[in-house]
């Protein structure tokens, strides 16, 4: 599908009943944009590119929480013998 020459987006956000049920809220240069979950939402280009550099940042931040439990884990063996 091509994007209309308005340059907007369409995007589909996840929606469930529990953490991921409410609307989004993302403000660009003093805009602000409430993004509904569970349906097609046609947005501008910047707030699709928005959301998804948050999604690349939430992956990055739980990966390296990965790796730093890891590393706890392993420390503390070594310290306590565990």
């Amino acid at each position: 599908m091509q994007a209309p020459e308005d340059g907007s987006v369409l995007i589909h956000l996840f929606k469930d009943n529990d953490r991921y049920k409410d609307p989004v809220f993302v403000q660009i240069n003093g805009k602000a944009y409430l993004i509904q979950r569970g349906v097609d939402v046609r947005v501008p280009r910047a707030v699709a590119e928005v959301l998804e550099n948050q999604a690349k940042a939430r992956e990055e931040a739980a990966t390296r929480s990965e790796q730093l439990a890891g590393e706890f884990e392993q420390r503390t063996r070594e310290i306590f013998g565990v």
